[in-house]
């Protein structure tokens, strides 16, 4: 490549540009005839002008709104995978919590026994911060699907441009506003980042757990056959590695996301590398790897067995149904919580079973088997509507792409 370093050759623009081709040729196929459709309704280029027509395609164009198009169109691609990766794992938790209502086990605070729960209850926790993580990966959607396109360098262009024609023909809600902030902002990725990160950070909570429950002294969950590995040594070995994939995969996403964040931190507010062409291979790989981390534990949710018996003879142990003891002296001898639970304190067994300690916990959002019903129908309800919304957005684009194509044909 005359008139560059051989080492800037070889250390930036060849990656970069095997890079681009692996993640942007599309889009920016799809950008050149989105404009070129804008660019004859607009009269900007005529009928005759075919023989000059790739000159005259850098009209009220630049090299960065077309970048900043780019790195929008992949993120909202990357955003829509991993919420739809997000439904299939709460489908399957709603599906596993159906089915262990009544499943009970010793819920644990600083690592020791507290009080009796059961496995739905245990689940629909986790399922409401998926539902949250949605929200967030909505929000992240919606702030990413807006077109920079038209932009410019910086301040627009003195041409007559239709910038809501181009947002329309790419399959974005909008055009974004102002010219600056749309060549200098990345805060849409920050925002779409970190909203992975914090549904990574709360899977790999629950994974820690799981990997607990699936060992030989604690004995909770079985994993499916193809979802553990043997020994070339030890013949009763059935290691859990789908989750231990799970939590280094969500350890290594995590990583990049803070990488991501860091490499935006201190950079100057305008057109620069760091937030642009080196950051995207970053970006593709994140949410790659939070995909892969939410695939796999989905596959494991939908294979495991829990062994009931054995979870709810651990419930009946260790004192967990005292705070149980000491409601009821309150309730039925009007005695202080205080003096209830030094009463209950002194006591080596409770008279309270597990199954009774759960069936009087009716508070909305508790375990009882009738209010986990409410809760999972609830959490049904939303799944559903959330996937009519990936779907619609998905159609969006589709259609899109598809005008997009009947437009400039007919050019």
């Amino acid at each position: 490549m005359p008139g560059f370093d051989p080492e800037y050759v070889s250390r930036v623009l060849r990656e970069n540009f095997e890079d681009a081709k692996a993640l942007f040729l599309s889009p920016l196929i799809a950008i050149h005839y989105a404009h070129l459709v804008m660019l004859r309704q607009q009269g900007i280029i005529r009928a005759g002008d075919a023989h000059t027509l790739a000159g005259r395609l850098r009209v009220a164009r630049s090299r960065n709104d077309i970048d900043m198009t780019m790195f929008r169109i992949r993120p909202r691609e990357f955003i829509a995978a991993l919420a739809g990766a997000v439904l299939d794992l709460r489908e399957a938790l709603i599906e596993l919590a159906s089915r262990h209502r009544e499943t009970i086990f010793a819920a644990h605070t600083h690592t020791q026994p507290a009080q009796p729960t059961t496995v739905a209850h245990y689940l629909l926790a986790v399922i409401e911060q998926l539902e949250r993580d949605q929200v967030r990966l909505r929000a992240a959607y919606a702030s990413t699907n807006k077109s920079p396109l038209g932009s410019c360098a910086i301040t627009g262009t003195g041409f007559p441009i239709d910038r809501k024609l181009t947002s329309d023909l790419l399959g974005f809600d909008e055009p974004t506003g102002n010219t600056y902030g749309s060549i200098a902002t990345v805060d849409y990725l920050l925002e779409s980042v970190s909203a992975a990160q914090v549904m990574l950070a709360g899977l790999g909570r629950v994974v820690q757990d799981l990997l607990l429950w699936s060992t030989q002294e604690v004995g909770y969950i079985r994993l499916a056959d193809g979802l553990v590995q043997g020994s070339s040594i030890m013949p009763q070995k059935r290691n859990p590695v789908a989750l231990e994939h799970a939590r280094s995969i969500t350890s290594k996403a995590l990583g990049q996301a803070v990488a991501i964040v860091t490499a935006v931190h201190n950079t100057p507010f305008g057109d620069i590398v760091d937030t642009e062409d080196d950051l995207q291979p970053l970006v593709a790989s994140m949410f790659h790897d939070a995909q892969r981390a939410v695939a796999l534990l989905t596959a494991t949710i939908r294979g495991a067995e829990f062994d009931v018996e054995r979870m709810r003879d651990g419930a009946e142990r260790g004192g967990t149904t005292l705070t149980e003891v000491a409601d009821r002296l309150v309730r039925d001898e009007d005695m202080p919580f205080s003096q209830a639970h030094a009463r209950a304190r002194e006591m080596r067994a409770s008279a309270v079973s597990a199954r009774e300690f759960i069936e009087v916990r009716r508070t909305p959002g508790g375990p009882a088997p009738e209010e986990t019903a409410r809760a999972l129908g609830a959490s049904r309800e939303l799944l559903n509507r959330d996937r009519a919304w990936l779907q619609e957005a998905r159609k969006n684009i589709e259609n899109a792409d598809a005008l997009r194509q009947q437009r400039a044909r007919a050019i």
